[in-house]
């Protein structure tokens, strides 16, 4: 395993992403603390601010807090409506911009990517900082900025990139290593969750210096598996190449505005919802062989799993939701019922492309009429840019953006919004 000598990686992270792109394409949002709402409410103290201006921070608030508590820290604080489209297409500029200046090796998130550095940019990290400030802050707009880290590895450099947020760089060198990291608290560290944070404070390791000075094989045990070693050699500087993925889920969740909490309406979000998700599973060639419905309520969470035949088409997708939803209405029978969030996964997905044959139901001609059906109306939709055809009602709910919601490891695509 190779432990480079020199800095290789540049991680960049925008800072409070969605809130200064509403400010960079809203004057009047400029300069002033902003938090960011799911959808747009008459009850808006009853749901959350999911993310924050850097002027609402440093009032106190943060992301992911409740509106009453954030109105609390900051009355000033102006209640804006989440605008996926706007992210996806600030998203997809800024990445143009920065490839004009360093190719990118891979997209984490929204919000961060990482990319490995020429021999020109490690003797210069600085100047290829300022480039890319100020080709963003020139083509883009001032009101985005990042936050830049450079080291060895990626992950040295996505915790460096944290030490001088907003609008930061900072370098941290193999020589000046690992003075620098020691200095930061446990929570930047990714890859250490609630459950591995615990198993590390029964285990008397409570800082990065402790991590640090621990044998790699300890943390293996500790952490179950490979990832611990491999952390030991992450923090320790040697490259460290992300193990390959396999695509394992389709899914969709929506948190359902106040008013719109029944099992009727959650069922029609549920619907939309699955729908793009199996679109999005067509798109990629995959059949699931299981669908799960989750519902999250004030008394508790309900969900269920339905085992399938090896599909993608919509109407199978359907039907197996309602069999799902008409479980859910008779379990649930007596109890009262606001459903906060809803929720769809198919999985136990097969290799793309290849639909296994059921010999008992012996269904391969329903199947393959059912497919060309969806495929057609999925080329339809694709041809107009929107949802002319679709199985069943059509209602998006209040909000808008069903399937078309920014996660952490998704970038929609534009048809998701459809």
């Amino acid at each position: 395993m190779r432990k480079p000598e020199t800095i290789e990686r540049l991680y960049l992270d925008f800072d409070g992403f969605f809130a200064s792109v509403h400010q960079q394409i809203t004057p009047k949002l400029r300069g002033k603390p902003i938090g960011v709402i799911p959808f747009e409410t008459n009850a808006a103290s009853s749901t959350v601010v999911i993310a924050c201006s850097r002027e609402a921070k440093a009032a106190g608030c943060k992301n992911v807090m409740r509106v009453r508590d954030a109105l609390d820290r900051c009355p000033e604080l102006i209640l804006v409506t989440q605008r996926p489209d706007w992210y996806r297409r600030a998203h997809n500029a800024l990445i143009n911009e920065i490839e004009c200046e360093i190719p990118i090796e891979t997209i984490k998130s929204i919000d961060e990517l990482a990319c490995i550095l020429g021999k020109a940019d490690i003797a210069d990290p600085h100047d290829l900082a300022s480039r890319l400030k100020l080709r963003i802050a020139k083509n883009i707009g001032p009101y985005i900025t990042c936050s830049i880290g450079f080291a060895a590895n990626r992950l040295l450099a996505k915790i460096a990139c944290k030490v001088d947020k907003p609008n930061g760089v900072t370098i941290w060198r193999p020589d000046d290593m690992p003075g620098p990291l020691f200095k930061r608290p446990m929570s930047d560290i990714p890859g250490i969750g609630s459950k591995i944070s615990f198993r590390l404070m029964v285990a008397g390791i409570t800082t990065i210096e402790d991590l640090y000075a621990t044998q790699p094989k300890h943390l293996r045990a500790l952490w179950g598996n490979v990832n611990g070693e491999r952390m030991w050699y992450a923090i320790h500087g040697y490259e460290i190449f992300a193990q390959p993925t396999s695509r394992g889920m389709f899914g969709h969740g929506r948190v359902l505005p106040p008013g719109h909490r029944d099992i009727e309406r959650a069922k029609e979000y549920s619907r939309l919802l699955l729908s793009k998700a199996a679109r999005r599973m067509r798109r990629d060639a995959f059949f699931a062989k299981s669908l799960w419905l989750w519902l999250n309520m004030r008394s508790g969470v309900w969900y269920k799993q339905l085992e399938l035949p090896s599909v993608q088409d919509e109407p199978a997708c359907l039907a197996a939701l309602n069999k799902l939803w008409s479980l859910a209405k008779k379990e649930l029978a007596g109890r009262p019922v606001e459903i906060i969030r809803v929720g769809v996964t198919l999985s136990e997905l097969g290799e793309p492309g290849v639909r296994q044959l059921d010999m008992f139901l012996a269904d391969d001609d329903q199947r393959q009429q059912a497919e060309v059906l969806t495929n057609t109306v999925d080329r339809l939709n694709a041809k107009f840019g929107k949802r002319v055809v679709t199985f069943g009602h059509w209602s998006p709910p209040p909000g808008g953006y069903a399937g078309g919601k920014i996660s952490f490891n998704r970038i929609p695509s534009a048809e998701d919004f459809w």
